[in-house]
């Protein structure tokens, strides 16, 4: 059932073992040569003026860790050869060979920490070989079976700071750069990892130009007597010296109150500066002082004209109810009727006055008549 569905075959590990050779040689020769450019990188940061030191040393802990990297893909180069010339010897044996174990322990653990896909299948081989449980056993360093420079160099722990400060001296020395650790490392901290960078190399306004490529000294304020002492030295040297640095300009404070709280002040409380007190706000002496004293015009709105509803209704209404309508339309017919009356007696009177007749009453009746026409 095993040779159905896979197992171990030595058919299929002796030549990914090969492979895993070649694998190593090419993958070691391209990280050497990265590093050589990390390495140029590094000495053209520690030229700089001012040195870029810290971002020289993240370059430095990155080139210890391909280092490390190239370090152990020799041993376990060796590793796959020893094992490659050793397949009978492991085909035909039931158990791991006791001077084998460290050495296949390290490939099957380091075949989850590089980049080399000829491991996987080896780790494969070997655990359908010797079981599941010599494959956790190497995983876990089940008493101490890895190699202790692999696994030391394939660690995921960053370099201490010692080692990164020697990789930089030495790079300064190569290149001719004439660099010096701007803060030496204590007892303590020689152990230790990098400290996280916190900007000291940084210059201040460097991106614009403007400010002196000085660096960051961390707010302590060492530098703050340079420029004066620069000055003194141009002095005495009879050269010429620069201008005086401006006083920092403090934005005086506006006096607060009415303008007598402002002419009662003291001269030691009033700023240099001219001050105008700001005076009420002018208003229009006809300009009512609230909104109640507004008098609001009376508007007139005409009332809607009175139409006499027609066979029809009125605004759209149907003709439901016939009497109601038949007596406004008496109502109406009868109101016109006696209109006419009055107008007809009116205008009688009126030729009647022309003529000579009735003087005085013909008036009156015919200013009550006008009257009651108004209504």
């Amino acid at each position: 059932m095993m040779g159905i569905f896979g197992g171990y075959k030595a058919s299929k590990l002796k030549p990914q073992l090969k492979m895993a050779v070649t694998r190593f040689q090419i993958a070691g020769n391209k990280k050497s040569a990265l590093m050589k450019q990390q390495i140029r990188e590094i000495a053209t940061l520690l030229a700089d003026d001012p040195p870029k030191e810290e971002k020289a040393r993240i370059k430095a802990e990155a080139l210890i860790r391909d280092d490390n990297t190239v370090e152990a893909y020799e041993i376990l180069q060796l590793n796959c050869d020893l094992l490659s010339e050793r397949i009978h010897l492991i085909t035909h044996s039931r158990d791991c060979p006791p001077d084998l174990v460290s050495c296949i322990s390290t490939l099957i653990w380091a075949s989850g920490m590089v980049d080399i896909p000829e491991l996987i299948e080896i780790r494969k081989q070997f655990r359908y070989k010797y079981g599941k449980e010599f494959d956790a056993a190497a995983m876990q360093n089940f008493g101490g079976v890895l190699n202790e420079r692999v696994a030391a160099r394939l660690s995921v722990q960053p370099p201490s700071a010692y080692l990164v400060q020697t990789y930089l001296e030495k790079i300064a020395d190569e290149h001719e750069v004439d660099w010096k650790p701007k803060v030496p490392l204590k007892a303590g901290d020689i152990a230790e990892p990098m400290p996280a960078p916190v900007g000291v190399s940084v210059p201040v306004g460097g991106g614009s130009g403007l400010n002196p490529s000085v660096p960051y000294d961390g707010g302590s304020g060492s530098n703050s007597g340079a420029p004066q002492q620069q000055q003194q030295q141009q002095h005495n040297h009879g050269g010429a010296s620069a201008p005086p640095a401006s006083p920092s300009f403090v934005m005086p404070e506006a006096p607060r109150g009415d303008a007598s709280t402002v002419s009662t002040m003291s001269s030691t409380q009033q700023p240099s500066s001219k001050y105008v007190p700001v005076l009420p706000t002018p208003t229009t002496p006809n300009m009512p002082a609230t909104i109640e004293d507004i008098e609001e015009e009376d508007i007139f709105v005409p009332g809607a004209p009175k139409t006499p509803p027609g066979p029809g209704g009125v605004n759209g209404r149907k003709n439901n109810n016939n009497d109601d309508y038949n007596d406004d339309d008496d109502r109406y017919g009868g109101e016109q009727q006696t209109n006419r009356g009055r107008t007809q007696s009116a205008g009688e009177g009126s030729r009647g006055s022309a003529d000579g007749g009735g003087g005085d009453e013909s008036y009156d009746d015919l200013a009550a008549r006008f009257a009651m026409l108004n209504k």
